[in-house]
């Protein structure tokens, strides 16, 4: 019989099977158990606040359902160009006055080439500077571009499995789930750390996310940052129009990540706008330590300052600072 003494070990060897038993838990057994987790190895008055600035939009090659970024899809979003490292570093210092303490930087990139990497090396070294972890996502690495930015400083790098393996294909055609698996294992060699998590609410089903979550709990160590996003749907995309997903699976799926990766920090991240504050509540009690501040994600609306300082202060929380 599973104990919270031996939740508290990491294991690396979870199940499909097992990750389902755990999100299909009674309610409240299951929030009483990962909420306990959660005490055991986080502060659950304290959360970490990010912000997140796309440094490069649209323009991508990829077709992943849900992403207004592919060119594939017409959403009406205008291509942009690589920003100046100038500009990213003046908006990260924006970023650490707001409360941030890692300032995250996205490029629509499928595969970004060595001078881009190069170029965003750079702008690596003058954000943490500042004193701002630093987190990038620029899509698939090569082992030596994982060494380039290990040597910048960057301290996490994003790269979301999204889905389980089963329904990868059905979400995304132009490259294979292996893909996702070897730029990990880069980044795991590079010694940067791992933000990697996924999407719910595309229309799969509750296996597929247990298969998500069994995926990220077999790597060793787990991944530090763990996102866990909830669809936000974009006219023009896919998967626009799709069924939403009840509010409380998307509980049940943070509370079963954290019984799973006790010491990872999961992250609430895209879908926070359509969130009302008592299923945010519930996602922190649930095991979620993180959030993202500011009013825009990569190019989708998030709470801003106003709502996240009155949620935060109902629920006696504070940010966690530098």
């Amino acid at each position: 019989m599973t104990t919270i003494e031996s939740l508290l070990r990491p294991r690396h060897n979870w199940s499909v099977d097992e990750a389902e038993a755990l999100i299909a838990r009674p309610f409240h057994d299951l929030l009483a158990d990962a909420h306990e987790i959660h005490r055991a190895r986080h502060d659950p008055h304290e959360v970490e606040a990010a912000m997140l600035l796309s440094i490069k939009t649209g323009a991508c090659p990829e077709d992943c359902a849900y992403c207004p970024q592919s060119a594939k899809w017409n959403t009406g979003l205008k291509p942009e160009r690589l920003m100046p490292a100038s500009e990213i570093v003046a908006a990260a210092e924006k970023a650490r006055l707001a409360g941030a303490t890692r300032f995250c930087m996205g490029a629509a990139w499928r595969e970004p080439n060595d001078q881009q990497v190069e170029e965003v090396s750079h702008a690596v070294r003058e954000v943490g500077a500042l004193g701002l972890e630093t987190c990038a996502t620029l899509g698939m690495l090569t082992a030596e571009q994982a060494t380039t930015l290990a040597e910048a400083g960057l301290d996490y790098y994003n790269h979301n499995l999204d889905t389980s393996p089963e329904f990868y294909g059905e979400i995304i055609t132009t490259r294979v789930y292996q893909d996702r698996l070897t730029t990990l294992a880069h980044v795991r060699d590079s010694g940067v750390k791992l933000c990697t998590g996924g999407i719910v609410g595309m229309g799969e089903s509750r296996r597929d996310r247990a298969g998500l979550l069994a995926q990220l709990a077999q790597l060793d160590p787990h991944p530090e940052s763990v996102p866990i996003n909830l669809l936000v749907q974009v006219p023009g995309t896919p998967l626009f129009g799709t069924e939403k997903l009840d509010p409380l699976e998307l509980v049940r799926t943070i509370a079963a990540a954290r019984l799973m990766m006790p010491e990872s920090v999961v992250r609430l991240s895209a879908g926070r706008n359509e969130m009302t504050d008592e299923l945010q509540a519930l996602c922190l009690h649930a095991g979620a330590s993180s959030i993202f501040l500011g009013d825009r994600l990569l190019t989708t609306a998030n709470p801003g300052a106003t709502r996240d300082e009155a949620l935060l202060e109902k629920l006696d929380v504070q940010l966690v600072e530098l």
